[in-house]
């Protein structure tokens, strides 16, 4: 079987990952907060999601100054196919 995902058609899957944020992010810091090991890392809501995720159009907010780890993160291949079929 083969699966066909892109960002418009994926329901925004990796929005529910702990993003890591490195130096050169520039991410505002409303939207980030420190992880319990003092790194900075993109704020979730209660539910899971990303805090910068736009939940009617389930579009990134900050898009042009999404993380590093966000514009990285390759569409229909990897890691993304894995969530794709882990997150319901």
């Amino acid at each position: 079987m083969s699966i066909q995902i892109t960002c418009s058609t994926c329901a925004a899957r990796c929005c529910r990952l702990e993003v890591l944020l490195m130096g050169d992010d520039d991410v505002p810091r409303y939207l980030t907060r420190e992880d319990r090991w003092g790194g900075t890392v993109m704020r979730r809501l209660d539910d899971g999601w990303c805090a910068a995720l736009d939940r009617d159009t389930m579009l990134c907010t900050i898009y042009q100054r999404r993380p590093g780890v966000c514009r990285d993160y390759e569409m229909g291949v990897g890691d993304c196919l894995v969530e794709y079929v882990r997150l319901p």
